[in-house]
């Protein structure tokens, strides 16, 4: 495809007035393959990692289609239902993203009349359920505060003619699977489906070929590849050197917004006091904060008023800020795809960026999972101890029935992932 400019790709004159006031004119990649697939009206899954644009690779063409839509008579197959019912849903995993998603909708649909709400837990369901009694036309949720909400019959999901899974991958690392497929399976069979996500492990390939028609794939990026405009640079460094270590990075201005990963929450909490004793305007985010405290540090971070931000993997996926210089892993995640997610933080926007790791003896195995994902070896600054040490593979249990986890009730072990993610929503 040769376009090059907004203006080529069909979009009503509505969105590109507002696509100049935010001097948008030239798509990003995935929005030039997706957008005219979804105007379209087909069936899309789209790989692309966060920062590429993928919101509005979706946000612009449901947005066209619903605004045409508009303009004619609604189907009479639909009297009956109560009027302004959702008929745009997105999916989201968390709710920092769910609001950013909720944010594009709004700015690209400025000039048109289509009512929005965004859903998801952590807060007082009251406010959202006034909103969705007054009727909206695209609803933004997480999926456990949807499933309340569709439980107390407070939402109408019969009228849904645009699905997106955003971050499917995610989605489902988080627990969500059985709660993804409840939500689809009560929503019309004839719809256009959407399935964003940064890599497609066999999991979303499963779920993609459950719940879409024929869908057309569009790639932007190498599956699990790291933005390749970031310097990686890995310390070897005991875990009593670490925040010593963090300190004396954090004396170079030229770290202007920083993005640390922990892997804990308690974790964050305490590196983020540590930060701020030692005079570094710092904050935490994590699952445990309340949405407002999340949302109070992520605006004080984007204005400049804190200068590194703490986050763990799960509040971090939905943190869409340009002009981060740099981001640290502080520890190691015990996933590897976590650190694409994680280092795919800065370098946004055609931009530059920096990424450290601090790997103490305990860790090398998770670096050289993370190189062997990434392909590539990341720079040693300081001393290198050599190869990693050969551990033992763990010993699985025997394969039989599922283990009961103690309180008779059959559950499998891991079960309690799933109420931990949505207490994260």
């Amino acid at each position: 495809m040769n376009t090059h400019l907004f203006s080529e790709l069909g979009l009503a004159e509505t969105l590109q007035r507002a696509l100049a006031e935010r001097e948008h004119t030239t798509p990003t990649p995935i929005q030039m393959k997706a957008i005219p697939e979804v105007l379209a009206g087909r069936d899309v899954v789209a790989i692309a990692q966060t920062g590429t644009g993928k919101t509005a690779a979706f946000a612009l063409p449901i947005l066209h289609r619903l605004a045409s839509a508009n303009c004619g008579v609604r189907a009479s197959a639909n009297r009956g239902v109560r009027a302004r019912a959702p008929r745009a849903l997105v999916l989201a995993p968390t709710r920092e993203l769910a609001i950013q998603i909720a944010g594009e909708f709004r700015a690209y649909g400025t000039h048109l009349q289509l009512p929005l709400a965004v859903i998801f837990g952590g807060v007082g369901q009251g406010p959202q359920v006034n909103t969705l009694a007054r009727g909206v036309d695209i609803l933004v949720a997480t999926p456990g505060r949807l499933l309340d909400l569709m439980g107390q019959r407070r939402v109408d999901l019969r009228r849904v003619e645009h699905l997106v899974l955003d971050e499917a991958d995610r989605m489902l690392d988080m627990g969500f699977v059985r709660d993804v497929r409840r939500i689809l399976a009560a929503l019309p069979t004839v719809r256009q489906s959407l399935l964003f996500s940064a890599t497609m492990p066999s999991e979303v390939a499963r779920l993609a070929s459950d719940f879409l028609r024929d869908p057309v794939r569009v790639a932007v990026t190498p599956q699990a590849t790291p933005v390749e405009r970031i310097r990686q640079s890995v310390f070897h460094v005991p875990t009593a050197g670490k925040r010593r270590l963090l300190a004396g990075i954090l004396d170079d201005p030229a770290l202007t917004r920083v993005l640390v990963f922990a892997r804990t929450k308690h974790g964050a909490n305490r590196l983020a006091t540590q930060l701020e004793k030692g005079g570094v305007a710092a904050d935490a985010i994590h699952g445990n904060k309340s949405q407002g405290a999340r949302q109070r540090a992520l605006e004080r971070f984007r204005r400049g008023e804190v200068r590194v931000l703490v986050a763990t993997d799960i509040a971090a996926r939905g943190i869409d800020i340009d002009d981060i210089s740099h981001v640290i892993n502080y520890e190691l995640p015990n996933v590897p795809e976590s650190y694409v997610h994680r280092i795919g933080r800065t370098a946004r926007a055609g931009a530059g960026g920096i990424a450290y790791s601090f790997c103490d003896e305990d860790e090398r195995n998770s670096l050289v999972q993370i190189e062997s994902l990434i392909r590539q070896r990341l720079t040693v600054i300081g001393n290198d101890p050599g190869p990693a040490p050969v551990r033992p593979a763990p010993v699985r249990p025997a394969r039989g029935r599922p283990r009961r986890n103690g309180s008779g009730n059959g559950r499998r072990r891991g079960t309690p992932r799933v109420a931990k993610a949505r207490a994260a929503q």
